[in-house]
């Protein structure tokens, strides 16, 4: 889960319009590189670059400001049935401490938008929203709230979110920690004080690594930012976040996914619970499954002949067959790699394929996802 294409809107705003998170002012401190992303003034990379900011990831401990992420908070006695109104995955079984990702669909199965919900208890539910869609989040979920007693509270701009990824990321957080983040399991959270601050501590993330996410005050992100620094976190921006969710096949909105596709499609239909009560696109969604998509979801590596980007096509026999939703060179593995959708039949691992780059087509395989092994801890057995 994250936001649209570094690409999405740069330029397109001043920095006096721009909002900004809580840690902005230490990121232009530390020499980061800034850039409108979702409307915010988000770093992209700082001096050391992308690809050391990755590989500190893959090795040792990054820290990303996650902020622009929406927080919103559901509360009420039907808290948990709104959630279940808009959410496909059936929320009803996630555990008080336990948080899903979910996604939240439009009735013809198009996703609006790719989701976290942390259920605080039968009356209170947190999401986490992409930054793109907060507006349009909220939005639906109060469109979907008639005849329930539920109220949505932003606390977007109050709080900060702060992610702390890779092996070592226990390590660096436990010094500051004052619980024991040893026995929390995966998608799991806890209240606890981090570098002396209430904190709302999940072992969740994006990047295919072990690790957590901090949500704080405003008022405290800086402080715990500067500790985590201090403890041998390293800052990392959008730029590494990026790569690091590509080379785990994680999808991103506005590319694998979004209003046009459907999660069978996008190798999501894991969160989809048809079983649970009726929930908005329910019906739309069991036709797609008992029929099957028609396209799917792929990885490809590509010959070293540039760096293969969003929106290149992709090739069957010199017919264009599909698109690139992402690509990049993975700094793990030293090649470049792609996602994107193709027919069903052209999905099997080993498929030859071409990328069409600079006019000319660049053979490309199916290969399996992730491109890199996941490391993120187990979630509790149900």
């Amino acid at each position: 889960m994250a936001d649209e294409s570094l690409r999405d809107g740069a330029g397109h705003l001043s920095d006096t319009t721009l909002l900004r998170t809580p840690l902005n002012e230490a990121h232009r401190r530390l020499g980061a590189r800034m850039v409108d992303f979702a409307g915010w003034d988000m770093p992209v990379q700082y001096p050391s670059g992308i690809i050391a900011e990755h590989l500190a990831v893959r090795s040792g401990c990054g820290i990303f400001d996650l902020s622009h992420m929406g927080r919103v908070f559901v509360r009420g006695a039907d808290a948990l049935g709104l959630a279940q109104r808009c959410c496909t995955r059936d929320l009803s079984r996630i555990r008080p401490g336990e948080a899903a990702y979910t996604v939240v669909c439009q009735p013809d199965g198009g996703i609006v938008d790719d989701v976290i919900g942390y259920v605080l208890g039968p009356e209170e539910v947190l999401f986490v929203f992409n930054a793109s869609n907060r507006t349009k989040d909220m939005a639906w979920f109060s469109n979907h709230a008639s005849g329930l007693s539920a109220t949505l509270d932003d606390q977007t701009l109050q709080t900060a979110l702060i992610g702390i990824q890779g092996p070592a990321a226990q390590s660096v957080l436990q010094g500051l920690c004052n619980g024991d983040l040893g026995a929390l399991p995966g998608y799991a959270f806890a209240r606890a004080e981090v570098a002396a601050k209430p904190a709302l501590v999940s072992r969740t993330g994006y990047t295919g690594e072990d690790g957590f996410e901090v949500m704080v005050a405003a008022e405290d992100a800086e402080a715990v930012w500067d500790r985590l620094i201090e403890a041998g976190g390293v800052p990392a921006g959008l730029g590494a976040r990026d790569t690091l969710r590509t080379e785990a096949g994680m999808a991103l909105y506005g590319h694998e996914i979004d209003e046009h596709t459907n999660p069978y499609e996008a190798r999501l239909g894991w969160v989809v619970s048809l079983k649970k009560p009726d929930f908005v696109g329910r019906d739309t969604l069991a036709q797609i499954k008992e029929r099957g998509p028609e396209r799917t979801l792929v990885g490809l590596e590509v010959e070293p002949v540039g760096v293969p980007r969003p929106g290149f096509v992709i090739q069957h026999d010199g017919e264009p067959v599909g698109a690139l939703t992402s690509g990049t060179h993975s700094p793990s593995l030293k090649r470049s790699i792609g996602i994107g959708y193709v027919p069903i039949a052209l999905a099997t691992p080993g498929q030859a394929l071409a990328i069409e780059m600079r006019g000319k087509p660049v053979a490309a395989h199916v290969v399996s996802l992730p491109f890199v092994p996941h490391h993120s801890r187990p979630r509790a057995k149900m």
